[in-house]
């Protein structure tokens, strides 16, 4: 399956099913259609079907993103609070 690149919202679908298990943990593919469930996320994979979506948010503003800064930023807490010795 591809790689989605960026959040985005499915405007044509034809059999859709997507991975998302990187986000949520999920083993199941999600079928995605316009009327239900129409939000693609940045970093899931298409596993079945084609679409096209119109592009909602990208690099740190995805939902990839935001996680991945606020990982980051959880981290970063944590050495300061060691460097205090707290």
């Amino acid at each position: 399956g591809d790689l989605l690149p960026a959040d985005g919202i499915l405007i044509q679908g034809n059999d859709l099913k997507i991975d998302e298990s990187s986000l949520t943990g999920e083993s199941d593919h999600v079928r995605k259609a316009l009327d239900k469930d129409p939000m693609l996320l940045s970093g899931t994979h298409v596993m079945e079907g084609s679409g096209r979506m119109v592009v909602t948010a990208v690099g740190v503003n995805s939902q990839t993103g935001i996680i991945f800064t606020l990982l980051g930023a959880g981290g970063e807490e944590e050495e300061k609070k060691e460097k205090k010795g707290g």
